[in-house]
């Protein structure tokens, strides 16, 4: 039987609404999958060389249909306004966090080193002391702009009984170790800072005590977009890959 002119348009427009049905229909099997959504990601200048480049192969891999964005450089402080304020949805930082809305897992934990200018005396030794910093001019992260890096150093010292010879304070880490290629002071950082492999920079262990210091991932406490949860459970896989066993901490 011929359709009219009439009939002819409502069946097109019924057909174009049962397509419709049918993708919003898997749009919402997705997003309940947790394989679209959008998440930012904000990290620590550490990670954003030694982690991010695993970690965003892994993502692109395991959630090719989630739009990732990071943040790299992020200090700490900053990282907890922005998931507070929903600027980040996720934050590789590290603790201790002090907010509780926050649910944070510890990655791995991280060996400190010190960045030496290459052909400096300290350079000619296997592995150094706090003690043996004493005389030497300090790069260290922001205390203005609440560093954990910062207080781990000032502590270390005052746990030597030394006061720290702070020559400049910066906000990145890719800027401390610059200065430290530029023959500028000796900083004190995470061993996976090596990532960036800087001509004109050395890095030795510290040693007596041997200290560490831990990476976690964040993110708001009750949040339970499968998207984002799916993305969290990926970060925790590269750093458990990356590192040792990760354990949950309080907050």
């Amino acid at each position: 039987m011929d359709l009219t002119a009439a009939g002819e348009a409502y069946l097109e427009r019924a057909r174009a609404i049962l397509d419709s049905v049918d993708i919003a229909a898997d749009e919402v099997r997705r997003v309940a999958a947790g394989t679209v959504g959008h998440v930012a990601i904000g990290c620590v200048g550490s990670a954003t060389y030694s982690l991010l480049p695993a970690l965003s192969r892994r993502l692109a891999a395991d959630l090719p249909g989630v739009d990732f964005s990071f943040r790299g450089e992020m200090l700490v402080a900053d990282q907890v306004d922005a998931l507070r304020a929903g600027t980040i949805d996720v934050a590789l930082l590290r603790p201790p966090v002090a907010e509780g809305t926050l649910t944070v897992t510890t990655l791995r934990e991280e060996r400190l080193v010190v960045a030496v200018p290459a052909g400096h005396a300290l350079a000619e030794r296997r592995r150094l002391r706090v003690a043996d910093l004493a005389e030497e001019g300090l790069i260290v992260h922001s205390a203005g702009r609440r560093s954990t890096m910062y207080d781990v150093v000032r502590r270390l010292f005052a746990d030597a009984g030394l006061a720290p010879r702070i020559r400049h304070e910066v906000g990145e880490t890719s800027t401390l170790v610059t200065l430290v290629a530029g023959g500028l002071g000796v900083a004190v950082v995470p061993e996976p800072v090596r990532a960036l492999a800087l001509a004109g920079v050395e890095f030795r262990p510290l040693v007596r005590p041997v200290t560490r210091v831990a990476l976690a991932v964040a993110h708001r406490t009750g949040r339970t977009e499968p998207h984002l949860l799916r993305t969290v459970e990926a970060v925790r896989a590269v750093g458990r890959d990356a590192g040792p066993r990760a354990r949950d901490v309080p907050v």
